[in-house]
């Protein structure tokens, strides 16, 4: 219910009302305006105003429009004018379409309630049976915390811009978590399982994609003695590369959007350039990968592939769109190369489907390797800095992490030879060395 007083402006004779009202973002904001010589005429226009104002408020409280509808009115109209990046646009409009999918969305929306919400919530966090009576695994719990994000913004567009409804059911939902289970007669040690690889899987690893002559061998031995990200990897030119100093710049990654059937080139996680200095080991592999491609481009001729870079323009937003043309085709208006590092052999860019298939097929075809992911290979190249003298606020400038902490929460279960030697150190105090 809007709020209001009238008042008498020093040296004016007229008499002024204002009330308050809820802005589209949510916050207070302050309507004023002139009224009469007459206080009691001021007061009749004070009520006026304010009941127009809460006439628009319940305009649409009859409208059938369904949660589905609404979804699709806010990625059409409440993202235009957003200043989010287009990373986390296209994590919105795919969470989107599968809240979509749901039963709930089909429901009114002035019909969803706040409990219905938190169900759907919990059975993200939690997992359980889907509407279709399939096993459903539990997803991230920063994925979670996305789709919350977005539900709430959508609600609330529902509120303030169609003015559909009056609350954010939104406001009363939770993030649940389950408690740790914990066996307190567990014998032996723990395992930090399938965080960090040993030297002897790296070796593995390696050999078995350099026997198959794979062309994702590249992208893994530099996030292992880079610590790049996938997408990082994937983004790398070989303008990026000083061989002679031995250090890379890293500016961009590599994303698909599932939502726009598009790869393209966009800022680093942090959105912040960084410079990765690199030792011995990596300036050789770079150098016989450089010589590899260029005998490549001979051997593909005319067919070999030509990335290039393409500006688009989707939903008020511009995106540097990754494709590739042979170089005996005629390049499009708008066209940018880019020569990109890590490659096919016919010179196309890496996708990352690609990789992310290739790890969980190594995880089949190599005993011992566990459940391998590629982002082991960050996680071995900083374990492997930390445990060998590292400063963690080198580790965390290489790594790009924008907070230390991150690099020591995530990170510090280094090797279990460190954490022993560390563990002993007090040792040399007690026996006075």
């Amino acid at each position: 219910m809007a709020k209001g007083s009238v008042s008498k402006k020093k040296g004016r004779k007229k008499w002024y009302y204002r009330f308050y009202i809820t802005g589209e973002d949510g916050k207070p904001k302050q309507i004023e305006r002139a009224g009469t010589e007459s206080k009691a005429e001021t007061e009749r226009m004070l009520r006026k105003a304010m009941e127009e104002y809460e006439s628009k408020l319940v305009i649409a409280q009859n409208s059938n429009l369904t949660l589905a509808e609404v979804i699709d009115m806010w990625l059409e109209e409440g993202l235009k004018p957003s200043s989010l990046a287009n990373g986390t646009v296209h994590q919105y409009m795919t969470k989107a379409n599968k809240i979509k999918w749901h039963p709930l969305a089909q429901r009114k929306l002035k019909a969803v309630t706040s409990s219905q919400l938190q169900a759907y919530i919990d059975f993200l966090s939690f997992g359980g049976t889907d509407p279709n009576g399939a096993q459903a695994k539990p997803i991230a719990s920063g994925t979670v915390n996305v789709y919350m994000a977005m539900l709430h913004k959508v609600f609330k567009f529902a509120i303030y811009s169609k003015r559909i409804l009056t609350a954010n059911p939104m406001d009363y939902v939770v993030k649940r978590t389950k408690p740790a289970d914990c066996d307190i007669f567990q014998n032996g040690e723990s395992q930090d399982a399938g965080q960090v690889l040993s030297l002897e899987q790296y070796r593995i690893l390696t050999d078995y994609l350099r026997k198959r002559g794979n062309p994702c061998l590249l992208a893994v031995q530099i996030s292992y003695y880079a610590g790049l990200r996938l997408g990082e990897v994937l983004g790398l030119a070989w303008e990026d590369i000083d061989l002679e100093k031995q250090c890379m710049t890293i500016c961009r990654s590599l994303s698909y959007s599932s939502s726009r059937k598009a790869t393209s080139l966009g800022p680093t996680k942090t959105k912040k350039t960084r410079t990765v200095d690199f030792g011995d080991t990596l300036a050789e592999i770079l150098r016989r990968a450089k010589m590899a491609q260029a005998r490549e481009s001979l051997r593909y001729g005319p067919m070999y592939k030509v990335n290039y870079v393409q500006r688009t323009v989707d939903r008020n937003r511009t995106y540097n769109d990754l494709r590739t043309l042979s170089q005996n085709e005629a390049p499009p208006k708008g066209y940018i190369p880019i020569n990109l590092v890590c490659v096919r052999h016919d010179g196309e860019y890496q996708r990352q489907s690609t990789i992310t298939s290739l790890c969980q097929d190594l995880s089949k075809s190599l005993s011992g390797l566990g459940h391998f992911h590629f982002h082991q290979l960050r996680h071995t190249y900083t374990s492997n800095l930390l445990a060998n003298g590292a400063t963690p606020k080198d580790v965390q400038e290489l790594l790009g992490h924008a907070d230390i902490r991150t690099t020591m929460n995530v990170y510090a279960h280094a090797e279990r030879d460190s954490k022993r030697a560390t563990a002993r150190l007090l040792d040399k105090l007690a026996s006075g060395e």
